[in-house]
């Protein structure tokens, strides 16, 4: 037997289900099924009594897990004593992080981590969604977060936190007019700032004006940018209109820089995930920083 299987069996024995213990340790349900019938046929022993709902300890099974329990936190506690006094031993994780998820949500994490493993060190990449997917799927970042859901054969996504797209537009007696109206039929007439091709925030407010009956190629853009400062600075100047996240724009909109309504057709709103790759081992410092992530937002699967 050895660590990898015992660590299976506990967390099964924890979640008390094949496949939640499969998604805690980034694995297959597969590979968890095998951990377990290897330590079943070299214990010689039934672990598990198997019902339609979920799995409970055998008689043996409760035996084993005491022991199994102690061998896993004495690993813990030998990696905490040797691996976090060597700087050379400590794994930077690289994170790549679209704009809103950087600039609004990360920093919030990074410091509890930190707080949590003061060891660890990070690298964070900015970029678009896009570029976010493609750093993950190619084995260049370890973790991404994404405003956006790509389909990739080995990504696995996990949603954390419901954003909601706004439309900001200038404070003037025109838009303020505007904002009494229920039909939204003005909005195919606008001047639209966008964010960038690639950005999961566009790809987004696409989706959700072509639910509402809009059709995005017809719209008249007149300008696609990076800068979510920019953007505010230039509906500010009356250059126009633009979708974006509320958290991008709360102050703004707090202060009366700039007005702002919900997006017709976006319902709750988009999830902002984490997401890795399921064809590449995550280091334990990247299932760290995971699982630091779903105590923060209370995510249970």
């Amino acid at each position: 037997m050895n660590l990898k299987q015992l660590e299976a069996f506990v967390c099964v024995a924890d979640k008390k289900s094949f496949s939640k213990a499969a998604r805690e340790l980034y694995l297959t349900q597969p590979t968890i099924s095998a951990h377990i019938a290897s330590l079943e046929k070299e214990l010689d022993a039934r672990l598990f009594i198997r019902n339609t709902k979920e799995v409970s300890l055998s008689e043996d099974g409760t035996v084993l897990y005491s022991y199994a329990k102690q061998m896993i936190d004495l690993e813990e506690q030998i990696e905490a004593c040797f691996c976090g006094e060597r700087q050379s031993d400590v794994r930077k994780i690289t994170i790549a992080a679209s704009t809103i998820p950087a600039q609004y949500i990360l920093p919030g994490i990074l410091a509890r981590f930190i707080e949590k493993y003061p060891k660890e060190q990070f690298k964070v990449i900015e970029t678009d969604s896009s570029k976010v997917i493609e750093l993950i799927s190619g084995g260049a970042a370890d973790i991404g977060f994404s405003g956006t859901v790509l389909e990739r054969k080995f990504c696995k996504y996990i949603p954390f936190y419901k954003d909601e797209l706004i439309i900001i537009m200038p404070n003037t007696e025109k838009y303020q007019a505007l904002m009494e109206q229920e039909n939204l039929d003005w909005l195919k007439s606008e001047s639209y700032i966008m964010r960038e091709e690639g950005s999961g925030t566009r790809k987004e407010a696409e989706k959700q004006l072509k639910r509402y009956g809009i059709d995005v190629d017809q719209l008249t853009v007149v300008a696609s940018m990076e800068s979510q400062e920019a953007i505010k600075r230039s509906v500010m100047n009356g250059m126009g209109i633009s979708i974006i996240s509320r958290l991008a724009a709360e102050e703004e909109v707090r202060t009366g820089k700039v007005l702002c309504r919900k997006v017709p057709g976006e319902g709750e709103g988009r999830d902002l995930n984490v997401v890795y790759n399921k064809n590449f081992h995550l280091s334990k410092s990247a299932e760290r920083f995971i699982k630091v992530v779903k105590e923060m937002y209370q995510i249970h699967k």
